[in-house]
């Protein structure tokens, strides 16, 4: 199956639920930087409390596993940081599902979404200074060096096309200022 259609097995389902949502993590690098593989979609969502059963309806359980309602609704509850998955039995490809919670950057990332058109379906991906500030922020957190290869794939990638300083701002205020200087540096 490719790349494309495992992304959409998931994103098709959200577009018919009228769900907000943006890509994001290495799928939204991908498409803005350099190519690599992944075994997941991470995708950021508005979704409301009394939408956790719709997910049954569109992820049937005999096609993928997906949490009970009252599993997303206690993710949905949570203010940041909330996460739930679904997995495509017979793919075993991956959605990892984020609440958009009371997290800033999400909120100002979901305004800022950019609808690209993939195989006939309009799909919302997060904006590239969300995508780079976040990869900081998970290089931070785990030291994986994929994080800063993506950010500097798509600063190769978007030379002119990014909002440097707000990048520069946020990453100042998050305690990321060194992060992204260094980065830049190496650019």
């Amino acid at each position: 199956m490719a790349q494309a259609d495992l992304f959409l097995m998931f994103l098709k389902p959200l577009n018919q639920m009228g769900v907000r949502y943006m890509v994001t993590g290495a799928a939204a690098a991908v498409t803005y930087g350099m190519p690599r593989m992944t075994n997941d979609i991470d995708v950021v969502i508005m979704l409301k409390k009394t939408m956790a059963g719709e997910f049954k309806r569109f992820f049937p359980q005999e096609s993928f596993y997906c949490p009970v309602d009252e599993v997303i609704e206690i993710e949905l509850n949570r203010s940041q940081r909330g996460h739930f998955n679904i997995i495509h039995m017979e793919s075993g490809f991956k959605a990892d599902f984020y609440p958009s919670g009371k997290d800033e950057l999400n909120a100002w990332g979901l305004g800022h979404a950019r609808e690209i058109v993939l195989q006939d379906e309009k799909i919302l991906l997060a904006p590239p200074e969300y995508v780079i500030l976040r990869k900081m922020e998970y290089f931070r957190e785990g030291g994986s060096g994929k994080h800063i290869q993506d950010i500097k794939a798509m600063l190769d990638a978007l030379a002119g096309d990014l909002d440097i300083e707000f990048i520069l701002r946020k990453a100042v205020a998050t305690g990321l200022g060194d992060t992204w200087e260094r980065i830049v540096k190496e650019t």
